[in-house]
């Protein structure tokens, strides 16, 4: 069994910084691709960011050039530092990880909130 536990969320100011952290353990396994993924209350949830084993990254239109996604793999840890926060940021961020055991699997995190209020 493999179980991603986030954290770092919370209340932030607009123009602000957070950095979420999600941890990958449990059983011998290999993590492949990690990503981030936010949900507003109301809305489905969207891509935030991705990143590969080897650290190639993808960013949403709306966070691209405000959050970098970084990893450390001894760790299978992915990291999502978000700068220059907004309102419309606020929402759930899950995190996922694709993970080898015995087969590939898409595992998700709890989620936790971030909100951007003044």
């Amino acid at each position: 069994q493999v179980q991603l536990v986030e954290s770092g969320g919370g209340l932030v100011q607009p123009g602000g910084s957070l950095r979420l952290s999600c941890a990958a353990s449990g059983s011998t396994f290999s993590v492949g691709a990690m990503g981030w993924y936010r949900q507003a209350p109301g809305k489905q949830r969207e891509l935030v960011a991705t990143i590969t084993s080897g650290g190639s990254t993808n960013y949403a239109d709306s966070v691209r050039g405000r959050f970098t996604i970084s990893r450390d793999n001894p760790k299978n840890t992915v990291y999502l530092q978000m700068n220059s926060l907004k309102a419309e940021d606020t929402a759930v961020y899950y995190c996922n990880a694709r993970v080898y055991t015995s087969y590939w699997y898409t595992y998700w995190g709890q989620g936790t909130q971030v909100t951007v209020s003044s």
